[in-house]
């Protein structure tokens, strides 16, 4: 079975054009994402990724914070796919230290 297609640099730098939204709160989703992810994103995960671009930036929070699920349109494998990458909580340093 061959390895996801994964985006060439132009789309990836397209995508990253796409992805810059107007509301702060989602830019730190979405810088995060690429930070994580830049390198081994998919084109299901663009896909999905693209789709949640159309939506308008408050919308586009419900869903990061999971204050709604996606539906109609947006409830596709490639979506809750994305969405769960965005949703996904990184460790920080703070995270990392051990009780005393």
């Amino acid at each position: 079975m061959c390895p996801p297609a994964t985006l060439e640099t132009r789309e990836l730098s397209r995508l990253k054009w796409r992805c810059r939204r107007g509301l702060l709160e989602n830019d730190l989703f979405l810088e995060r994402f690429f930070r994580d992810h830049e390198e081994t994103i998919t084109t299901r995960q663009a896909s999905g990724l693209e789709a949640l671009m159309d939506l308008s930036d408050n919308d586009l929070l419900d869903l990061l914070l999971a204050r709604v699920e996606p539906r109609d349109a947006l409830d596709r494998p490639e979506v809750h796919e994305v969405l769960a990458l965005l949703r996904r909580r990184t460790p920080t340093k703070t995270d990392e230290r051990t009780p005393r």
